[in-house]
């Protein structure tokens, strides 16, 4: 197995309860969202959850040994609290031997996604909780591809004058339903700093979904974070 060795810093972590094996340092979702992943432990396990969600089926490949497989398990995390309809499936390569090679899996992390018992997607590396999110909801049944209830949606629009996608960008929201707040950085220096630095791009409208930033008025990418379905549908057809 090949690992992606980045630089991490090392953090206090959780032992998540009926788990051990782990090394001191791993990077472990906080426990509010740690009950949104399903960790398999053995090839039965494995097999039950295939069959169990054989319509639609996300498994993640990890291992303790690689700081980005650490990396990936919080967003994966974070992604599956926001989606709780998509369970992420994660395979820990150093207890369940081999499956990996069933798989046609040769580095950590990886995450595949089967529908129908067929892959249809397979992303290497670590990739944000936002990038997820805009794969994997694109292509889930809309039953289940649904965000979670239990985090209600905290939109702020970072605006300034002469904007014409500022306005269109409200103007959708206010279509959609959406509750926001606006922020003018024309008036507010120290919001315009803050955007900057998250974003790292000096640019309006931004848009911060639960913490995700959007840059631009992208129908496609805020479809997908506001859980606007057939929107999204209409913009991929």
């Amino acid at each position: 197995m090949r690992s992606d060795r980045q630089s991490l810093q090392r953090l206090p972590f959780v032992t998540p309860s009926g788990f051990t094996g782990i090394g001191a340092g791993t990077y472990i979702p906080q426990p509010r969202i740690w009950n949104m992943l399903t960790w398999i432990t053995d090839r039965e396990q494995l097999q039950k959850a295939a069959a169990e969600h054989a319509g639609y089926f996300v498994l993640a490949f990890w291992g303790s040994f690689s700081d980005a497989a650490q990396r990936a398990l919080h967003e994966w995390a974070e992604f599956a609290h926001q989606y709780e309809g998509i369970t992420v499936h994660v395979v820990d390569v150093q207890k369940v031997k081999g499956v990996h090679k069933e798989y046609g899996v040769d580095s950590v992390p990886t995450l595949l996604v089967m529908k129908n018992g067929r892959e249809v997607n397979r992303f290497l590396g670590v990739e944000s909780a936002t990038f997820y999110a805009m794969q994997l909801t694109g292509t889930a049944p809309s039953h289940i591809a649904r965000p979670s209830k239990e985090r209600p949606l905290r939109v702020t629009v970072y605006t300034s004058p002469g904007c014409p996608p500022c306005g269109l960008v409200k103007a959708y929201l206010r279509e959609h339903g959406i509750s926001f707040s606006s922020i003018d950085i024309s008036r507010d220096e120290r919001a315009a700093r803050e955007i900057v630095r998250r974003s790292g791009q000096q640019a309006v409208p931004q848009i911060d979904i639960n913490g995700r930033i959007v840059v631009g008025f992208d129908r496609v990418k805020l479809a997908n974070l506001l859980g606007i379905r057939h929107e999204k549908e209409r913009t991929e057809s």
